[in-house]
């Protein structure tokens, strides 16, 4: 089961992080204005699992030219409404839109973070999702660096580790996850992984149909260095653009050699001390 994620139709609303933070009880993330974004919560986090990221997108100037130098280079377009012309910087339009998009743990299919696990706390559930176990986790924080996108995280008050669940509670009673449910655009689609890249790549189509060659998805492709995510998404930009990874990998890939190596040095260490001892006895 996974998350298929349009952020074409994302209106910003938010519903999903107070439903996530509602069914879950998710702390607040500690009610900081940043004065820099619409967007409250910033990014995810042990205290935000859900994150609807709000990426401004700057305005044209009056005479045509874009912002970014002298010879107007730069990149702008959007989902969101467009500036009114409120405010300016410079002779451009402060924001022309907004791109949206409602962020969450991937499900990664090679989750890095259950090979550094030593506890066991991270757990693939029947779902083939991936799930912490808050009664288990340690605090030990290896999983952090592991995962490629930056979602999990430890929480300040006690040091566990923290992260969507996918509503595993509400899957095994035959419920779709929160922000499924309290999403009003069907930003959020969630079903059968198969069922949804089908359904993705229809909309991908069409959005192309319409000359939004810019739309992509993101995440869906079994082939790539993570084996596709359970969480994926159809973008209108470059990855970069919403803080994603390019071209993810799962972090762990090279223990096998790596513990391969150290194996090798360890036996080649023990038959030099071997052989300098049989030469002493000599």
């Amino acid at each position: 089961m996974g998350f298929f994620t349009d952020t074409s139709i994302c209106i910003g609303c938010k519903a999903c992080e107070v439903a996530c933070k509602e069914w879950n009880q998710v702390p607040d993330d500690g009610f900081v204005f940043r004065a820099t974004s619409y967007d409250n919560t910033g990014s995810l986090g042990a205290d935000t699992w859900r994150h609807v990221a709000f990426i401004e997108q700057p305005g044209r100037a009056r005479d045509g030219r874009e912002p970014g130098g002298p010879d107007g280079t730069g990149s702008a377009g959007s989902n969101g409404a467009g500036s009114n012309g409120a405010g300016s910087n410079g002779g451009f339009e402060d924001i022309e839109g907004w791109l949206m998009s409602s962020d969450v743990c991937k499900h990664c299919t090679h989750a890095a973070c259950l090979d550094v696990c030593p506890t066991g706390a991270l757990f693939r559930t029947e779902f083939d999702t991936v799930v912490v176990q808050a009664d288990v986790c340690n605090g030990c924080g290896y999983c952090v660096p592991a995962c490629p996108y930056g979602v999990i995280d430890r929480r300040e008050r006690d040091g566990r580790a923290f992260k969507c669940t996918m509503c595993h509670d509400r899957q095994v009673g035959g419920l779709e996850p929160a922000c499924a449910k309290a999403c009003p655009t069907d930003s959020i689609q969630f079903g059968p992984l198969d069922e949804l890249r089908a359904r993705a790549a229809e909309r991908l189509e069409r959005l192309h149909a319409d000359g939004r060659s810019e739309a992509r998805l993101y995440g869906a492709d079994p082939g790539d260095g993570v084996g596709g995510d359970g969480a994926f998404f159809l973008l209108l930009d470059e990855p970069e653009v919403y803080g994603l990874p390019p071209d993810p990998v799962v972090t762990t890939r090279d223990l096998p050699a790596m513990w391969g190596w150290a194996a090798g040095a360890a036996l080649s260490m023990a038959g030099a001390v071997a052989i300098s001892f049989l030469g002493r006895s000599r």
